[in-house]
């Protein structure tokens, strides 16, 4: 099966490489580029342009973060450094931190604990909810997964918040789903925003200036900061800093 003749959507493809090295690359990712071959994205991945550009036949990626994310995605060179940093991950010794902006006046600290789970309320099947639970609380229903940030508001913007989400578990739709069930949707998000209806409207084509407008951004403002791991075969601490993109200063004044 040959879909090289296929257009695929535009994305940009100016990725960052910011840190580099014989068995890993730490890369800062625009926030229009899917990591991963998906849907109706092949060449206008990640994945691609590291192998066409970086000459990389195998890339590992250790984390991933949405289409729409930007910041900070490492990769591994080989199959032995990748099993490795992929432990740390699971194991809950790398260190993640991101910079999202929120609806609202987010308070100064929040500590949510809690399920991610299917929303019965939407109508988009893999929307998720955030409940929030005591530790070792049952879960509401068999899809449920365990979840926790902490949240710090950074500072407070013309009706918005500049946050630091620090998550201690790394599950699908973690920071936006737990946001937005909290009651501070991210800037931006057409799925966990202020309205879904937003989404349903993107996907067949029909987003118009009243929702661009009501979203402030053209996507959902969140980016991966920081990361912090150890080097898979010297075991040095290794830390790794995006800055935040122009889209987002612009709209915070910098």
């Amino acid at each position: 099966y040959d879909a090289s003749d296929i257009p695929e959507p535009p994305v940009d493809p100016a990725f960052q490489i910011l840190a580099e090295d014989p068995l890993l690359l730490v890369i800062d990712k625009p926030g229009n580029l899917p990591c991963h071959p998906g849907g109706r994205y092949f060449r206008h991945t990640l994945w691609a342009l590291l192998r066409e550009q970086c000459g990389l036949a195998r890339p590992v990626f250790v984390n991933r973060i949405d289409r729409e994310t930007s910041g900070l995605v490492l990769i591994a060179k080989t199959a032995e450094a990748g099993r490795n940093l992929s432990m740390q991950f699971a194991a809950g010794r790398v260190a993640k931190a991101y910079t999202v902006l929120v609806e609202g006046s987010f308070p100064e600290r929040l500590e949510a604990l809690g399920w991610l789970h299917p929303d019965p309320a939407s109508a988009i099947r893999k929307k998720r909810r955030f409940s929030p639970a005591a530790t070792g609380s049952a879960a509401p229903c068999g899809q449920a997964e365990w979840a926790e940030t902490v949240f710090e508001r950074a500072r407070e913007c013309d009706g918005f918040s500049v946050v630091t989400a620090l998550p201690r578990t790394g599950r699908l739709h973690q920071l936006r789903a737990t946001l937005r069930s909290l009651g501070f949707p991210v800037v931006g998000d057409k799925l966990y925003g202020v309205d879904e209806q937003c989404f349903l409207r993107f996907c067949s084509g029909g987003l118009t200036e009243a929702d661009r407008a009501r979203l402030r951004m053209g996507r959902q403002a969140l980016h991966a900061a920081r990361l912090a791991f150890r080097h898979p075969r010297f075991g040095t601490p290794t830390e790794v800093i995006a800055p935040i993109p122009p889209d987002m200063a612009v709209l915070t004044g910098g």
